[in-house]
């Protein structure tokens, strides 16, 4: 087996055009630079060239020790360190690689040289004098040429330092000053780490699309938001009538009132996603089946439960059941204790559940015994 132990240095600069090749061209390299600047790292570099050459020989296996140089960044640098890497590949026919760097910049060069020949290993050199100084300059450097990291961090920082002084002259309040910025990047973390700016980013082009391709769901959407409004709108009419309640029966009395509404958007927008679905050629799953009521289960349950803490609470009083008549059939009015309420609620998100995965379950086998008939 022979590996290519070959040391890349995009700056360039190194001996004559061309690669250099051979132990004897790499020793005389090294002190030639050495002499030059003998702070230069790229002598460290050359010489853990030699180190891992010679470390491959006693092991037994063939080397071929090698110096690919460019001419600075840029993309005429890159094809210089390409054809080099050719003729080593061309002339000596290596096995695989091993690429000696220096810097972040160098290692760029790594997937040129992979892209001819199966790299093994990637040595990076770090001066052990100043390796603090050397891997921190470098990896500000790869962040600083990072436009999204750039973007996403030095911004918020940036914003908030030029916010703070702004706030301190308004609100005359250091806490004040300090809370709002603390919320704004807290928000702005939440909006990357989410990634809602992904969604936000490629969300008129769904929406266009699906204009586009006639989808029911856009329709669905919309009506879904609609009902999320009104029970926002329901949730919060609800719980002004409660002037001297505490927080957690506020929270209650708002989720009990605007569920429904809730539960009737999700339900929208589930039936206008599985009539897709249905109108669509990739068939429908059995998850996309047993949702609109699954979104039902869950809100029976929800709806029982606060309905339970509430009535327990004091909010409002027992469910009382009129008395119906129905022709020669009467049933008389009774009222429904706090246990039964809840056992009623939550008897009905199960039995809505269960009928939602013995719906998905039968068109399942519908589907599959359709495409088993014979054309």
């Amino acid at each position: 087996m022979s590996t290519l132990v070959v040391y890349v240095d995009r700056d360039g600069g190194l001996g004559p055009a061309g690669p250099v090749v051979g132990w004897e061209a790499v020793q005389a390299l090294v002190t030639d630079v050495g002499v030059d600047d003998p702070e230069d790292s790229r002598v460290n570099c050359l010489l853990e060239t030699l180190r891992v050459a010679r470390n491959l020989r006693d092991e037994g296996e063939e080397s071929v020790i090698a110096v690919v140089s460019g001419g600075g960044d840029g993309v005429n640098s890159d094809r210089a360190v390409a054809r080099q890497t050719d003729r080593l590949v061309d002339e000596y026919d290596p096995d695989a690689a091993v690429v000696v760097t220096d810097s972040a910049s160098d290692e760029r060069l790594v997937p040129i040289v992979e892209s001819r020949i199966q790299v093994d290993a990637v040595d990076r050199v770090v001066v052990r004098q100043s390796h603090d100084i050397q891997s921190t300059y470098y990896l500000l450097k790869q962040f600083l040429g990072d436009e999204e990291l750039r973007g996403t961090v030095l911004v918020p920082i940036g914003a908030a330092l030029l916010t703070l002084p702004v706030l301190l002259l308004f609100a005359n309040s250091v806490t004040v000053a300090l809370s709002a910025i603390a919320a704004v990047i807290g928000i702005f973390l939440l909006y990357k780490g989410l990634g809602i700016d992904d969604f936000v980013s490629t969300l008129p082009g769904r929406v266009r699309n699906a204009f586009y391709s006639g989808q029911v769901s856009i329709v669905t959407y919309v009506v879904g938001a609609g009902l999320t409004l009104i029970g926002v709108f329901a949730g919060v009419i609800s719980v002004n009538g409660m002037r001297e309640a505490s927080e957690i029966l506020l929270g209650l009395r708002f989720v009990y009132d605007s569920v429904p509404w809730f539960a009737a958007a999700a339900l929208a927008a589930a039936t206008g996603r599985l009539i897709d679905a249905l109108l669509g050629e990739q068939g429908v799953s059995a998850a996309l089946l047993n949702l609109p009521f699954g979104v039902v289960a869950i809100g029976l349950v929800v709806r029982g439960f606060t309905g339970y803490f509430l009535e327990r609470a004091g909010v409002f009083a027992s469910l009382s059941v009129p008395p119906v008549a129905v022709g020669p059939v009467s049933v008389e009015g009774f009222v429904l204790s706090i246990w039964s309420r809840l056992a009623a609620y939550v008897a009905a998100g199960i039995l809505v559940s269960f009928l939602g995965v013995a719906f998905a379950s039968r068109m399942n086998d519908a589907g599959t015994g359709l495409g088993e008939l014979p054309e």
